[in-house]
């Protein structure tokens, strides 16, 4: 295991010192957004996923009957079916149907099975000469890689090194103009076509109603794949059976919008039974439907929804980590969220346990998903089951397990931490340089330091006024608790201004996240008890928040994680029906934006969306705003909600490399505004951002939004 984690980062160090291959990453992924928007102008987004999504999982749980009947129906109309129990088994059956047609070639059309199975190995193994006949696949084909995207398999590799390529195969010189590369390779698989005697597909769908299947290409060569050969082979996982035609177009309607951000693809093909021959002689079918561990997911109540993945690749598109590393830095067939929960299943868990840490946790993935898979939620609870296996490591075992779940304990040290750190505070009250082997944290940002106070020894002496509109828990979060306790004065000074009473339980304790993201999901259920036995006291109107990701917490992971427990199911309910942001209680429930207007604040300010604040509570709006009304001046930054890097323990202990690099493109980002504040509604953010840009003396401030609005208040 440990040589595997020494590989796996060794080979993202490689791929982040590729800049050739970050920029066209980062270059495709600012277009795809853009893309992708306009390719879904006018339709409900969020309503066709929901719709895919739970057509996917009726059939899911209608499995064996709608298999029994496309099986029927697909012998009904001439072809024939084999149900492969894994890759050897689908490989040796086209091998063996290859040599009784005497076929010593075979063309392929882009199929992610085969990749899988690895048929091009078995096929030359025993003597059968594949063709890719995907573009991108010959691509990789001569250049013997493999695909680094499931989409766009050639994503990696750019013009000059194609054009060397196909000067090799051709036999010509050549240049890297476009048209003459599209040219050289039409001619070079032209002919392939024609001497293969087998066809070999995918299916983007496997229709149980008519026995049929569908093929979403943009070069066309699946229809010569599947037409000219006189055996046409589908190879395909179990889990693309859907229902009906009608099923299957909304598969069709939203599958190029999301992979490519185009409103069609080229050619749409569907094909029932086999495809007559070009002269009129009859042709064969033979439909290999694979399962290689997909019975196994299907099972897995935690995990299952994962089946109902459509094969997009968006959740690559959006990857802040797959734009970093790119999709070879993976080690596997399947790539990014989607492709760490395939990888365990079909590849085994060992294999998959590095993709699955290299998992930043930004929802980037599960906000743009077709088929509305919670793709973060099944990777937390991978991550738990790799922990089962292999521990969290010595220093996060010693921080969840014996500090954070002893609150008494666990403050204790933090106060002490905060007088053995003087001697390397600074004037800015932050770290900026670290000794030996720890310098490689503090040679590209500062460190925050711990206040000297904590939150719950300032909140006390702050004397409230008398409420008139109810009153609230304040549930502050480690950030705010201990490195950045302004924010929960600031919440109490503005909450106090708009007529709300600020309750702060002594009991509170971590929220758990950092232990839950690091697999030690048996901490968060002792935080989370911790937490519900003192939050609701009082009976609050709302338990107020300061942390998107606390918010995440108490609303959403204490119910997952305490899910069959009696003695919690009533309180967890309670409370994640009264969890809320604060920028958003201010907005949506006080509605109190007018009360800040006027305080002429001047300058401009650029704002950042928190991940787990956008696409966790999908809070965006109402902050910015609260800032507009205070008198700033709003200049958005180009990808606002763009993660930051910061990921708790991801950017100290995981993959600070990675970290680095997404923060180091969000602070250009920042820069290239012109403003001389960034806001944020996230401490974890305020610790990663305020940290890179004082160390880079950008001379931009980062803020909190809360922390501007008690500004507006001081000025008012």
């Amino acid at each position: 295991m440990k040589q595997r984690t020494k590989e796996f980062k060794k080979s993202i160090d490689q791929a982040l010192g590729d800049q050739r291959l970050q920029n066209a990453l980062h270059n495709f992924g600012d277009a795809y957004v853009v893309s992708r928007a306009n390719a879904f102008a006018g339709y409900d987004f969020e309503a066709m996923r929901q719709e895919i999504g739970a057509m996917k999982t009726a059939v899911r749980e209608n499995r064996q009957e709608l298999l029994q009947q496309f099986i029927s129906q697909a012998e009904a109309a001439g072809s024939k079916v084999y149900l492969a129990k894994d890759a050897a088994d689908a490989n040796n059956y086209i091998c063996q149907l290859a040599h009784k047609h005497q076929a010593t070639k075979v063309v392929k059309s882009k199929s992610m099975v085969s990749e899988e199975t690895h048929l091009n190995k078995a096929l030359k193994k025993a003597g059968i000469s594949p063709l890719e006949t995907d573009l991108g696949e010959w691509i990789l084909q001569l250049a013997d890689h493999r695909p680094s995207h499931m989409v766009m398999p050639a994503i990696h590799m750019f013009r000059d090194q194609i054009a060397a390529l196909f000067a090799k195969a051709s036999g010509e010189p050549l240049t890297d103009d476009i048209n003459e590369l599209v040219r050289i390779a039409r001619r070079q698989l032209r002919q392939g076509y024609f001497e293969a005697g087998i066809g070999i597909t995918g299916a983007n769908a496997l229709i149980a109603e008519t026995g049929g299947i569908v093929l979403v290409t943009n070069e066309g060569n699946a229809r010569l794949v599947s037409t000219i050969p006189p055996v046409h082979v589908v190879l395909s996982g179990i889990e693309k059976i859907v229902p009906t035609l009608e099923d299957a177009a909304k598969v069709v309607r939203i599958l190029p919008k999301n992979a490519t951000g185009q409103p069609l693809n080229s050619y749409v093909t569907w094909i029932r039974g086999a495809v007559p021959g070009a002269d009129g002689t009859p042709k064969e079918q033979h439909i290999v439907l694979i399962d290689n561990g997909r019975n196994r997911l299907f099972e897995d109540k935690d995990c299952r929804d994962a089946l109902n993945c459509i094969r997009c690749g968006a959740c690559a598109n959006v990857c802040p980590v797959y734009q970093s590393v790119g999709g070879h830095a993976f080690g596997s067939i399947y790539i990014s969220a989607i492709g760490a929960i395939l990888t365990a299943f079909y590849e085994g868990l060992d294999k998959a346990a590095e993709l699955i840490k290299a998992c930043i946790g930004c929802r980037s993935c599960s906000a743009v998903c077709p088929s509305n898979i919670d793709l973060e939620g099944i990777i937390l609870h991978l991550r738990s089951k790799i922990a089962e296996k292999e521990g969290v490591g010595a220093i996060k075992d010693l921080a969840f397990r014996k500090l954070m779940r002893n609150r008494r304990l666990f403050h204790s040290i933090v106060r002490s931490a905060s007088l053995l750190q003087k001697p390397f505070v600074g004037e800015t009250g932050t770290i900026r340089h670290l000794p030996l082997f720890f310098s490689n944290q503090t040679d590209w940002r500062s460190l925050p330091a711990i206040a000297e106070k904590p939150l719950r020894d300032l909140i006390p002496k702050q004397q409230q006024i008398s409420a008139n509109r109810g009153k609230v828990t304040l549930f502050a979060g480690c950030g705010a608790e201990f490195v950045h306790p302004e924010l929960g004065t600031s919440l109490v000074k503005v909450l106090n201004h708009l007529g709300v009473e600020v309750m702060f339980p002594e009991g509170q304790n971590c929220c758990g996240i950092p232990a839950l993201y690091s697999g030690d999901k048996e901490t968060m259920r002792d935080l989370a008890k911790q937490n519900l036995d003192c939050l609701l006291d009082g009976n609050p109107d709302y338990v107020v928040t300061i942390c998107p990701t606390c918010t995440m917490a108490l609303r959403k992971e204490f119910g997952e994680v305490l899910k069959g427990d009696q003695n919690y199911t009533a309180l967890v309910e309670q409370l994640a029906a009264k969890v809320i942001d604060v920028s958003a209680y201010i907005y949506d429930v006080l509605g109190a934006a007018d009360e800040f207007e006027g305080a002429g604040l001047s300058g401009s300010l650029t704002y950042h969306d928190s991940c787990h604040l956008k696409r966790g509570s999908g809070v965006s709006d109402q902050p910015r705003t609260l800032l507009k009304a205070t008198g700033k001046e709003l200049i958005e930054m180009a990808h606002p909600d763009r993660c930051c890097g910061f990921g708790g323990s991801y950017s100290f202990l995981s993959h600070p490399p990675v970290s680095r690099k997404l923060t180091g493109r969000k602070t250009d980002e920042i820069a290239a505004t012109g403003a001389k504040t960034v806001a944020m509604d996230c401490p974890g953010c305020k610790i990663m951002l305020k940290g890179a840009l004082e160390k880079c003396a950008s001379g931009i401030t980062a803020k909190h939004t809360i922390e501007i609005l008690a500004e507006a208040i001081d000025r008012r």
